[in-house]
């Protein structure tokens, strides 16, 4: 599990970041992450369980080995994490109306109304589109 951890991180570091985002994408916040504390991760936090909870509490024990660049940026991408998971759970009531009366479906199940939000603008309020590309569902 930890090889594949590490594995996953190690092929983030290709990727772009958004940093100027409103909400940055989870595999955006795992490429900063990679990018800034791969090497960090490797050697302080080896056997943790790769969940951003206990990743992010590992790296925070052992903030005096890391690096300068390390230390500016997991905050960041822990916090973009924890934003764009509050701003899928945003979606559900930013967008009740559009939910049943547009897309015919029902708040309890959410996820499964996400297709129609994203492909029918017409109907879709403004204040929902804004949940919508927060969560990053477009």
């Amino acid at each position: 599990m930890v090889r594949g951890s590490i594995t996953l991180i190690l092929l983030a570091l290709g990727m772009p970041s958004l940093a100027a985002a409103e909400t940055m994408s989870f595999g955006d916040s795992i490429g900063l992450l990679a990018k800034s504390c791969g090497a960090e991760i490797v050697a302080n936090c080896r056997g943790v369980n790769p969940d951003s909870t206990r990743l992010k509490e590992c790296l925070s024990r052992n903030r005096d080995v890391l690096s300068q660049q390390c230390q500016s940026d997991y905050l960041g991408a822990f916090d973009a994490i924890q934003k764009r998971v509050a701003a899928r759970v945003t979606v559900a009531n930013a967008c009740q109306r559009e939910i049943v009366k547009v897309c015919g479906g029902s708040t309890k199940e959410t996820s499964k109304s996400i297709p129609c939000l994203v492909s029918t603008p017409k109907g879709i309020s403004n204040n929902c589109l804004k949940a919508v590309d927060d969560a990053g569902y477009r």
